[in-house]
């Protein structure tokens, strides 16, 4: 039986990898706008990082971790989300030293033990965002405004964003009590997750796809906010509706991780059934110190590309694919073809993408392939020509033809294509 590759990976390959490449771009153009600089760090890190900055009773931590001892019996885990390690490096590298906030940006695979399915991958790609150093509320709106304004111009349709305040710790605590009092009478009927969460973290039962039967009428968080998450939860929708993000509240929006203070938030679109959500993220002003550094206040989000491509193709919206070629070669003779590869070189110099035939075809078969490659022109160079110093130039989308100074064709190439 032939390798294959491992359950919930997939092999993103030419044709399809250019739709990442677009959707990547714009996600750096879009930061580039909001002044995020890119940051990018280990694929794996010390498992405490994550039991401490994630949460030992998350489902990520308890159940979908890749972790192994490497061979110096350390225990290493596969990073599962982008936020802990970017927050281990802000405190390792002592960036809360800056005078300004620091605002980051990352792009790149996060790894989870679970059931694949549609939109979800044991290995899955993420762009996140992280800002350190402000309690501003307007901080926690612009990071909402970056994604919503990425999905906008990637070209997604109906874009929402959920909001709610989870409070912080004083308010948590209080709020810990009224939860456990609401399902303690119900507390044996509750699937084994959340019997678990009962004790350790009851906000947690609320998230329970399988128990919200029993979850209908507890109480919400945004009942006991004091005064300062009050003023915070009311600032950030005022921002929001400044910047006509469209949102609404959910008061039962407490999302999977444990490190959330103050804004929790969602977004969601329609394209892939009853999974709607398509990325997420909130404040977390607890987490520089609970991993070490001198404390800070964070804002952040991360967002799936993989739910990303799904619902663009769910919604009929096109991708740009594969750029055409700019121009195929192709040499008839020994001669002709010693110097088409040296032209070859100097077309891709001057910055034009252009191809060769390597399986010595027909100039049949070479016009075929030229048409596979979508490209743009067609240079046929003969032994006679090269003994003139010309060449043949043909437009493919007209099929019309022009003999050219062999010395002026990437000049003309470049400014054909507008790179003069």
């Amino acid at each position: 039986m032939s390798i294959q590759k491992p359950k919930g990976t997939q092999d993103l390959l030419p044709g399809e990898i250019e739709k990442w490449h677009y959707i990547e771009a714009k996600a750096r153009e879009v930061c580039q706008r909001f002044n995020f600089r890119e940051i990018r760090t280990p694929m794996f890190e010390h498992t405490e990082l994550f039991q401490r900055g994630v949460g030992e009773t998350t489902d990520i931590v308890e159940k979908e971790m890749y972790t192994f001892l490497d061979k110096g019996d350390r225990s290493i885990s596969l990073r599962p989300e982008g936020t802990a390690g970017v927050v281990r490096s802000y405190v390792e590298n002592k960036l809360y030293g800056e005078p300004d906030v620091s605002k980051m940006y990352y792009i790149g695979p996060m790894f989870r033990y679970e059931q694949p399915q549609a939109g979800r991958y044991r290995q899955f790609h993420q762009f996140g965002i992280e800002a350190f150093g402000s309690v501003d509320p307007s901080l926690d709106a612009e990071i909402i405004a970056l994604g919503y304004t990425f999905y906008k111009e990637l070209g997604l349709k109906d874009v929402t964003v959920e909001i709610n305040s989870v409070g912080n710790p004083a308010v948590r605590a209080v709020y810990r009590e009224k939860i456990q009092e609401f399902f303690a009478p119900v507390k044996d009927k509750l699937c084994k997750d959340c019997q678990s969460r009962y004790d350790r973290n009851p906000m947690r039962i609320l998230d329970c796809k399988v128990d919200q039967k029993y979850g209908e009428g507890a109480p919400t968080i945004l009942e006991y906010l004091d005064e300062e998450c009050q003023t915070h939860f009311q600032a950030v929708q005022g921002y929001l509706a400044a910047m006509e993000i469209p949102f609404r509240i959910n008061p039962r929006l407490v999302r999977g991780l444990d490190y959330y203070t103050h804004t929790a938030f969602e977004y969601k679109a329609a394209g892939i059934g009853a999974i709607d959500t398509i990325g997420g993220g909130g404040r977390y002003n607890g987490l520089v110190g609970e991993i070490g550094g001198t404390d800070q206040p964070g804002v952040g989000f991360g967002l799936g590309m993989e739910r990303i491509l799904l619902v663009l193709q769910a919604q009929g919206v096109d991708i740009p694919g594969v750029k055409p070629l700019d121009v195929y070669l192709i040499g008839l003779g020994e001669a002709a073809e010693r110097e088409c590869v040296k032209l070859l070189q100097n077309l891709r110099l001057a910055g034009l993408s252009a191809e060769k035939d390597y399986l010595g075809r027909k100039i049949k078969a070479k016009m075929k392939s030229a048409d596979r490659y979508n490209a743009a022109y067609v240079a046929i160079l003969g032994e006679d020509e090269l003994a003139k110093g010309e060449i043949t130039l043909k437009t493919m989308a007209t099929g019309e033809q022009e003999t050219l100074p062999l010395a002026d064709l990437v000049q003309t190439l470049r400014e054909r294509a507008g790179q003069v």
